[in-house]
């Protein structure tokens, strides 16, 4: 392209953004398994396809650069800022980054990595005493890193959509979710009635705000009863999104 505002061909900058948010996430992650390296990787190609967009070539504004120009012939769809596509057309055309739709997108990036993040600490509080992961985040969902991958996600959408992006997140979505139920069978195997009652008390993915009295009787039955199942050595989450999995589950 020639077009004076035309904003990409950035590739430099697509692989610097790719990376940094790629490695900030494989620093909590830590995949061990097949399972668990497919997620992930699935996880990155959606980040990789994102900032290639971003900042390389927007295909997706390419696409659909006839319909786009059609509805919306006040905007200039080769200018970098036009790429936030949700805020130019609902119309807020003054500065993008200070728009609705990415306030908003920052706040679920922040808030996914910030439950990556704790539940990590959490996990390997719990992992070095032997003991299943029930409290904190933990007490509120069983699968929070998943949960913060979700929200990470959701928020680049809303910031930067894309048709190859849109078409992934279902996809994530749903091996997230094949996945932490994977694991649950795996804890039920080696748990038993500890993390059933867990299962009981604690929701999966959606907190509950009837959780505190109950989940305080759990954590003290369900360490106590676990320790005759615990294996020698540390629990591995890298792999894991929740503290129940056992290196190689």
């Amino acid at each position: 392209m020639t077009h004076a505002d035309y904003g990409y061909g950035l590739w430099g900058l697509a692989l610097v953004n790719a990376a940094v948010f790629i490695l900030f996430a494989f620093s909590f992650f830590k995949p061990a398994t097949r399972r668990d390296w497919r997620s992930f990787g699935a996880f990155s190609a959606f980040i990789v396809a994102l900032f290639a967009e971003m900042y390389g070539f927007p295909l997706t504004i390419f696409l659909l650069s006839g319909w786009l120009q059609s509805h919306f012939p006040g905007v200039d769809w080769w200018s970098h800022d036009a790429g936030h596509i949700l805020e130019m057309m609902f119309g807020w055309r003054i500065n993008p980054h200070f728009g609705p739709f990415h306030i908003a997108s920052f706040v679920l990036i922040g808030v996914g990595f910030w439950l990556i993040s704790i539940a990590w600490t959490a996990l390997h509080t719990s992992q070095r005493k032997h003991e299943l992961a029930m409290t904190g985040v933990y007490a509120r969902v069983r699968h929070p890193q998943y949960v913060g991958f979700i929200l990470v996600m959701l928020g680049f959408l809303l910031q930067w959509p894309t048709l190859l992006t849109l078409a992934m997140f279902p996809v994530l979505v749903v091996m997230y979710i094949r996945l932490a139920k994977h694991e649950e069978r795996y804890a039920l195997a080696t748990y038993g009635d500890s993390y059933r009652q867990y299962m009981a008390h604690v929701p999966a993915f959606f907190p509950s705000l009837r959780w505190k009295r109950e989940i305080a009787g759990l954590a003290f039955t369900g360490n106590a009863r676990m320790a005759s199942h615990q294996t020698d050595g540390p629990v591995s989450e890298g792999s894991r999104e929740h503290d129940n999995m056992l290196p190689g589950g």
